[in-house]
């Protein structure tokens, strides 16, 4: 007892770069986006930019960082500026024409640019936001907010630069503890409080806002393990609702830098287990915590490692990570990997020492490049310094990680599939049982857990089962990460405790659908998931109300539809999707999801009748209940869900022979007002496949059978003479 820690301590001293914290708040540091989406929107040209100012100034104070993804994805590129004693600020879309500004104003000048900020709801710039939850739950006290700014006052501490909200519940009461605290949240440490006096509430505010400690004694909970950068600076209308675990690290630190992610406990958690902890200890914690796999089937994660251990003694073990994310719109494990790949290698570590396995695969696809690498130096820094390889931290304990690239294919997130193609054969599932528990990776006990699950676990371990169950629902522990897409204001990737109702997701972290217009339909869990009508939106997340709404958890997409999508187009793009991912080892998949779709197309061109609506019903409960594995199963989802919720809308495309949102092209009718139309001719020149009649300067008509619904005339038409149905 204890070796191991001292082994731990001496390389966090070698690499914790705490040590030189005073160097580092002398320097400005200028910290840049680094994951794909960043890139794509042009980071790699802004660094290099700034690097060109830094040069030309001659200034040896000022360094790049770079970070990973911060889920603002409809603001990037995102740029911070922390300045010696001073409040970071972040900057949205920076291109390269804005860096020439905020080097010379904010860097040079030390006045930030308060038109580029990112999410400057207020002209004020605060150091902290304090949020006292006020839900029926917690005791509700207004002495609390009197209290603390009381004390902000006795330490000449401004409203400007503490901002304190009352909020609704954070989910983290035990049923004893009800009636008796008062709880804090407190940003952007994202560190949560929990006091029963008065007393304890001005304790906390001298040791958090005076000394700018974190106060252990009456800590309940904390988001962001880093301390280096404590301040904020009001950006709390995407952040102020998540709850940040898996995502933890992402946009704190730099994902390619081991000291960083030592900075923020990382490791941690691997070297108490290590020293002295039993495995079957770790897996009854996993057990306790309530955590379940984030991959979408929710089963119990710390039943499936108790099943790799005990349903088959061979000594030989493997542990995967389902990395091979190919849902439509869905980037979350992508955005982990790149942001956070240490905790992922912990977790692994950490669940292979539970499950005494030796060797570990990540499975993750070819095209996500930057994923790759950033988990390859992952693996080679953690090797490098005995956080893998042999006797790890010297334990009696050895592991090692290696990664396996995938073609692509989504059939192989299925865990038989993707083992298949791990051991070189075709990727497609098996009949289970026997079930990789017991029968895996080359017929030995194999435990599969995806990307997020994975990076779950050192949070777990380090903080308990009993802080972790706190989060979510009765059912549902902990927080879980969504995409947010399609009609939003705040795309991005969002995490928020289970719980969360769907309509604080898209209206109070989203910002609600751009344009003012309505919300239709929120599609989650994929191309697997059902879509939720609008009315449905108080609908809770967590994998029982999801699946009661006749959708799913899934992976974690999550797209927003408006007034202006077509239902049926929808239900159409998503079984187009799995018809061309099904491996066609089985019938009902391969047939019946062909078959599904030739009925759909029936519908948006026009060519169906009302029967066809009962064939399509009747047609997807048999493929949901006879198919092999989980992408035919679920496959009819979508329009199982969009039938119910929306049939009327079927029904007008079929009998109306109409797309209510002129989504669907074959059902676009164009037509010429006579009393409108000059006889211009510029339509009837514009149309690729002249089925426009008429003379000069005398109202023209269009043939409808030879229409190909283009649009050119519509577009082309200067007098609002061409009607569109």
């Amino acid at each position: 007892m204890g070796k191991i820690i001292d082994i731990f301590n001496k390389l966090k001293n070698e690499l914790d770069p705490a040590s030189t914290d005073a160097q580092k708040q002398e320097k400005i540091i200028i910290q840049i986006g680094s994951a794909t989406c960043e890139k794509a929107a042009g980071s790699d040209a802004v660094r290099a930019e700034f690097e060109k100012l830094i040069n030309a100034s001659g200034r040896s104070d000022i360094i790049i960082k770079q970070t990973g993804c911060t889920g603002r994805c409809s603001q990037e590129p995102i740029v911070g500026v922390f300045m010696p004693d001073s409040i970071p600020v972040k900057y949205k879309q920076v291109y390269t024409e804005k860096v020439p500004q905020i080097f010379q104003e904010h860097i040079l000048g030390k006045k930030p640019v308060t038109s580029l900020m990112l999410d400057k709801t207020t002209d004020k710039l605060y150091s902290h936001v304090v949020t006292f939850c006020s839900s029926s739950n917690c005791k509700i006290n207004e002495k609390f907010t009197e209290v603390f700014s009381k004390k902000m006052k006795e330490n000449n501490l401004s409203d400007d630069e503490i901002r304190i909200l009352q909020g609704g519940c954070i989910g983290l009461c035990s049923s004893e503890e009800r009636n008796n605290n008062g709880v804090m949240m407190v940003f952007p440490e994202n560190v949560i409080y929990s006091f029963k006096s008065l007393e304890e509430l001005e304790q906390i505010f001298d040791k958090h806002f005076i000394k700018n400690q974190i106060d252990e004694e009456h800590i309940r909970h904390t988001q962001h393990l880093t301390e280096q950068f404590i301040k904020f600076y009001g950006d709390v209308s995407f952040f102020n609702k998540q709850t940040r675990i898996t995502l933890r690290n992402c946009g704190i630190i730099d994902p390619e830098d081991l000291g960083d992610y030592i900075h923020a406990k990382g490791f941690e958690a691997l070297a108490n287990c290590l020293d002295g902890v039993q495995p079957d200890e770790i897996i009854e914690t996993i057990s306790k915590s309530g955590l379940r796999g984030r991959g979408g089937g929710g089963y119990p994660t710390g039943l499936k490692w108790k099943q790799t251990v005990t349903e088959n003694p061979d000594p030989i073990k493997y542990v995967i990570c389902n990395a091979d994310e190919g849902d439509p719109g869905a980037f979350m494990d992508r955005s982990a990997l790149e942001g956070d790949p240490f905790s992922i290698v912990e977790g692994m570590t950490i669940g292979a020492y539970a499950m005494q396995a030796t060797k570990g695969f990540v499975y993750i696809r070819a095209e996500y490049p930057l994923a790759i690498k950033r988990i390859e130096n992952a693996i080679n820094k953690a090797r490098e310094k005995n956080f893998l390889g042999k006797n790890i931290l010297g334990s009696d304990f050895s592991f090692d990680i290696e990664i396996r690239l995938g073609a692509g294919a989504f059939v192989c997130g299925e865990e038989t599939a993707l083992i298949h193609s791990i051991e070189g054969k075709r990727g497609q599932p098996r009949m289970r049982p026997p079930y990789p528990s017991k029968v895996g990776l080359w017929g030995h006990p194999t435990c599969i857990n995806n990307v997020e699950t994975w990076a779950n676990v050192p949070a777990i371990m380090l903080y308990g089962a009993d802080w972790f169950s706190r989060i979510g629902t009765e059912r549902s522990k902990g927080t879980k990460v969504f995409a947010l897409a399609g009609k939003v204001k705040n795309t991005g990737l969002v995490e928020v405790p289970m719980g969360t109702t769907l309509r604080e997701i898209i209206y109070d972290i989203g910002g609600g659908i751009p344009e003012n217009k309505s919300l239709k339909a929120v599609q989650t869990g994929g191309p697997s998931g059902g879509c939720i009508p609008y009315d449905k939106i108080d609908t809770i997340v967590d994998y029982e109300s999801l699946k009661a709404a006749g959708s799913m958890m899934g992976s974690g997409g999550m797209i927003i539809l408006d007034e202006s999508d077509c239902i049926v187009s929808t239900a159409k793009f998503f079984l187009e999707f799995t018809k061309d991912e099904s491996c066609g080892k089985c019938l009902p998949c391969r047939e019946g999801t062909y078959r599904m779709l030739e009925i759909l197309e029936r519908i948006t061109n026009g060519n169906a009748v009302m029967e066809d609506l009962d064939k399509l019903e009747r047609l997807s409960n048999l493929v949901k209940r006879t198919s092999l594995c989980g992408l035919g199963q679920s496959a009819p989802n979508p329009i199982l869900s969009t039938l119910h919720n929306f049939r009327e809308e079927f029904e007008i495309h079929i009998k109306e022979k109409r797309c209510p949102t002129q989504k669907c092209q074959q059902l676009i009718t164009y037509t010429i007002v006579p009393e409108l139309c000059t006889g211009c001719l510029l339509c009837q020149r514009r149309c690729p496949v002249s089925c426009i009649n008429g003379l000069p300067k005398k109202p023209h008509t269009i043939i409808q059978e030879f229409c190909i619904k283009c649009g050119e005339c519509f577009n082309a038409c200067k007098f609002d003479a061409i009607i569109k149905r």
